[in-house]
């Protein structure tokens, strides 16, 4: 089960840096500074999430090659820490792209619900991790 999360990972990490170049290259002159600015939140949040998935990923492989005590309760609070960082990234960085390129301005509260998504992602690998020790 943990496969899916690497995956994922390693391919929202690919894409934040493909997103990162689009837009120091070929939005540069495009996009206002603020709107620039925006993206580049944007593409740093997914980035950092991204690699937070991978560390999940890893996490739930050593949770399920050691069958630790309590295994069963951590590798689902891995989960839900993965799948929290998935739509949180969705919700954060996907409204701040399209506020950056629209200027849509009701995109804008959904940023924070994608924050939320991340805090609650790293509470639950907090609770993974007390679960593993």
């Amino acid at each position: 089960m943990h496969k899916w999360i690497l995956i994922c990972g390693a391919g929202l990490a690919l894409l934040s840096v493909i997103l990162g170049a689009f837009a120091a290259h070929g939005l540069k002159n495009k996009l206002d500074e603020y709107s620039l600015n925006v993206f580049q939140t944007a593409v740093q949040y997914q980035m950092v999430h991204g690699i937070a998935l991978i560390l999940c990923g890893l996490f739930a492989m050593q949770l399920k090659r050691l069958s630790v005590q309590g295994f069963d309760v951590g590798y689902l609070w891995v989960n839900i820490s993965a799948i929290s960082f998935i739509v949180g990234i969705l919700l954060f960085s996907g409204s701040l792209y399209g506020l950056a390129l629209t200027s849509q301005k009701w995109l804008g509260p959904i940023t924070p619900l994608g924050g939320l998504l991340f805090i609650f992602g790293w509470i639950a690998f907090i609770v993974a991790a007390t679960k593993y020790s």
